[in-house]
């Protein structure tokens, strides 16, 4: 069953070539080219995920990101042709599950999409919940819960603290953090997978600057205490 996507992108050459690429890689694309008229597609029709580009007419990509986030939980990749950090911080800010400055990869974009979109062959029952104190993690709900309260997560979100919670109790190096959620090798510049721990900290009430749940390791990666 092909994956349901909709491509916000107000150039109507990258559309195109975005569109013919990923159709071509199994997924089935719609285009947008108006941020309002986007945000209202993607909380009312069914798409597996959204390509959202920052520079739109109507409501630019940040805005529509915020608009929706808390109706659709599919995962959402913002486009910037700025480059600039700052877009990628407020993007993960609002909710995006990924950021990609332009142009555009075709094949990176692929390989993200798929690592966001990917289901497991074997999933997990839910009997078979990862416990880390008080903090519980059901794979096959795709649900975090801290002392019986739901914590509400993004789909990147969820897979890093899955990743995270699954390794409990190791040192887990940034390096190999970032080729296993977003199967692409860590060029030691990317703040991305920094940033999304950052969120995740504060869903779960963990002092950015004393963390106790999520611990950074310098100089190697993280550690989700036990």
């Amino acid at each position: 069953m092909q994956n349901r996507l909709l491509l916000v992108e107000d150039d109507p050459h990258l559309a195109a070539m975005v569109c013919d690429f990923l159709h071509e890689n199994g997924f089935e694309v719609e285009i947008e080219n108006d941020g309002e008229l986007a945000a209202k597609r993607i909380v009312h029709d069914r798409f597996d995920a959204v390509v959202l580009d920052i520079g739109l007419p109507g409501m630019n990509g940040i805005d529509v990101c915020r608009e929706v986030r808390r109706q659709f939980n599919g995962p959402i990749l913002i486009l910037t042709a700025r480059g600039e950090e700052i877009d990628e911080v407020v993007a993960l800010e609002v909710g995006a599950d990924d950021f990609m400055s332009k142009p555009v990869r075709p094949r990176a974009l692929l390989a993200r999409l798929k690592n966001h979109l990917r289901k497991s062959d074997s999933q997990m029952l839910e009997e078979d919940q990862i416990v880390v104190g008080d903090l519980i993690v059901h794979p096959a709900k795709r649900q975090v819960t801290i002392a019986g309260t739901t914590v509400d997560m993004t789909t990147a979100e969820f897979d890093l603290i899955e990743y995270l919670a699954m390794r409990a109790g190791s040192v887990v190096a940034r390096k190999d953090i970032y080729v296993d959620l977003l199967g692409l090798p860590y060029d030691g510049l990317d703040r991305s997978i920094d940033l999304r721990v950052s969120r995740v900290r504060r869903k779960l009430g963990d002092d950015p600057n004393q963390p106790t749940r999520i611990k950074s390791v310098r100089g190697v990666g993280y550690l989700m205490a036990k």
